[in-house]
């Protein structure tokens, strides 16, 4: 069958038009031969979302934004997706509108109810939910920072005009001054730490000679202890104890007039009466001194004794005398 140039030109005409219809809808993002769903969903406010935005389900792309139009009556926002997944989504998912980055615009992703069986059918609209970016996030933290800062420097500045009203000529001078004696006593500090230094060294070998001695007490020291140790410190101790005891013993005993020896010290009785013989025994020997023919009679010729004189105090004491 030959063609005629009339077909041929209607074929062109037809292939023509074909193409451009498809080269205009993949320029808008929709693909001619490719069955996709087409969900709604409505935000409040939809700033850096734009048409051909990703719409993404746990990371992965499964369509984009086809259409963002404006409700005349409520004044929200009410935005086309065009989906091409076989993953069921069910009627109560989310569409939550996020921000994947500082630089880059927003994006839709789909937050699916595994719970609900009821799948979504085409042209149904899901519930929305905007989640804050990072920069919505730090600006929220920012202002309340931003304020602590702005008391901060109010108070930094209340703080150098103190300063300024404190630090006058005077008070500076008196800083510099005091700076300068410090600097100098840490010059004097640092001589003197040059000095003793000088000292350690010049006296390394006396100081070494101390260090021994010292360990060599310390040695004698442990054997005395590790001495005394054996030596049954608590035996002697209890048998000290013991006999401090009994002479506690004792001098109650004296004290309390048992035995002879306390009745010795405490009996006035028996003192007086040896007191009476000893200055009976002395004038009975004061008597034998002066008159000894009286106990000692030798007489040749018979001649009598004289009578006996008791001796007196008086005559004892005329006597010493």
């Amino acid at each position: 069958m030959k063609l005629t140039r009339e077909i041929k030109t209607a074929i062109l005409v037809i292939a023509s038009i074909l193409l451009f219809i498809w080269g205009y809808s993949f320029l808008k993002g929709r693909d001619l031969f490719t069955n996709y769903k087409t969900l709604y969903v409505q935000y409040d406010n939809v700033e850096d979302l734009s048409a051909s935005a990703p719409v993404t389900l746990n990371g992965l792309a499964i369509g984009k934004v086809s259409k963002i139009t404006i409700d005349e009556v409520t004044g929200k926002l009410l935005v086309e997706l065009q989906l091409k997944t076989d993953f069921p989504i069910s009627k109560t998912s989310t569409a939550s509108l996020y921000s994947p980055s500082l630089i880059g615009g927003k994006q839709i992703k789909i937050v699916p109810n595994m719970a609900d069986k009821e799948l979504a059918e085409d042209g149904q609209t899901l519930t929305s939910a905007v989640e804050l970016g990072l920069t919505e996030s730090l600006g929220g933290k920012i202002e309340p920072i931003q304020q602590k800062l702005d008391k901060m420097l109010v108070n930094i500045d209340v703080l150098v005009t103190g300063l300024n009203n404190t630090l006058d000529k005077t008070t500076q001078e008196n800083l510099k001054k005091t700076i300068a004696e410090l600097s100098q006593t840490m010059e004097q500090f640092h001589k003197a730490s040059g000095s003793l230094n000088n000292i350690l060294d010049t006296n390394k070998g006396q100081i070494n000679g101390m260090v021994s001695n010292f360990n060599k007490v310390s040695n004698n020291f442990n054997k005395i202890s590790d001495s005394l140790n054996k030596a049954d410190l608590g035996k002697t101790v209890r048998n000290l104890n013991q006999a401090l005891a009994k002479v506690d013993g004792l001098m109650n005993n004296l004290n309390s007039g048992k035995g002879t020896a306390g009745k010795l010290l405490n009996d006035d009785a028996l003192y007086n009466n040896l007191a009476k013989t000893s200055k009976e025994l002395e004038l009975l020997l004061q008597d034998v001194r002066l008159y000894p023919t009286r106990y000692v009679n030798v007489s040749l010729f018979g001649k009598k004794n004289k009578p006996y004189v008791a001796p007196t105090e008086e005559t004892n004491s005329t006597d010493k005398k």
